[in-house]
């Protein structure tokens, strides 16, 4: 389903409209969660659009927001294809891919990663479930079992940059500090620990995000979320965002 939500035709608001680059048209996609079958129809619905989007020059750039992995049941196949995608893509880093590092970092310390959908990443990589109130070295083991079985995934991981701006357009994964937006502040970026969603995004910004679930994304004109949910909703959502922005959207009911 695809939607036309914005355009320059659009009256101005109290904050006028924001772009990317010239020449970039961006494809931004929501929270995946460990979703690789909705990850698979949305690769080929924007393969699809891309081919019959206009021929005016720009050049299309993949951004996903983060949140990869977690909660639903396919979380190393969805990292293991992403891996396959190559260097064209922008992978930016969710507050579960920072859990899970930290977790393999301080397994002890960094446990309650496994009560926020780190338990069905360990199923995806065929470990058991350690016991939250057992000895300390089932949780030291069971990060050395991760970080052995996920290999190469780990240092993809730790390599994802917070955030990607073109133009006036800002993706970060959870939002910005409106008081202060920086897009290395990962209290706000990666968590969502500001005011961002209370007063409704940054000025001179269109920043685009996931991180809240909700049934239905949320466009502005200052910000948009992507995150529907897809673990329980099996509904993936991305937007086309270049003079327009558009929704597009792959559910289970689909296939």
């Amino acid at each position: 389903m695809i939607r036309s939500l914005l355009s320059r035709k659009q009256k101005k608001t109290e904050t006028a409209p924001v772009y990317p680059a010239a020449g970039d048209r961006l494809y931004v996609v929501g929270d995946i969660h460990g979703r690789f079958d909705l990850l698979r129809s949305m690769m080929a619905r924007l393969a699809a659009d891309h081919a019959a989007a206009p021929r005016d020059g720009r050049k299309p750039k993949l951004v996903f927001l983060g949140d990869y992995i977690d909660r639903g049941d396919r979380s190393s196949d969805v990292l293991e294809a992403m891996m396959r995608f190559g260097n064209e893509p922008i992978f930016l880093k969710g507050n579960h891919e920072a859990a899970l590092l930290a977790f393999l970092e301080d397994p002890e310390r960094n446990k309650s990663w496994l009560r926020f959908g780190g338990l069905q990443t360990l199923a995806s990589y065929q470990i058991r479930f350690p016991s939250m109130d057992g000895p300390r070295h089932e949780l030291r083991d069971t990060a050395i079992q991760l970080r052995q079985k996920m290999g190469a995934h780990v240092e993809f991981l730790e390599k994802m940059p917070l955030s990607y701006r073109s133009g006036d357009v800002v993706c970060v994964h959870a939002g910005l500090d409106p008081q202060a937006p920086s897009m290395t502040d990962e209290e706000a970026v990666l968590w969502g620990r500001s005011n961002f969603v209370e007063t409704g995004g940054v000025n001179g910004m269109l920043v685009v995000h996931g991180h809240y679930d909700a049934p239905d994304p949320v466009v502005t004109s200052r910000r948009i979320c992507l995150d529907t949910g897809a673990y329980y909703s099996g509904r993936l959502t991305a937007a086309r965002i270049d003079e327009d922005v558009k929704i597009i959207t792959v559910d289970v009911l689909d296939d």
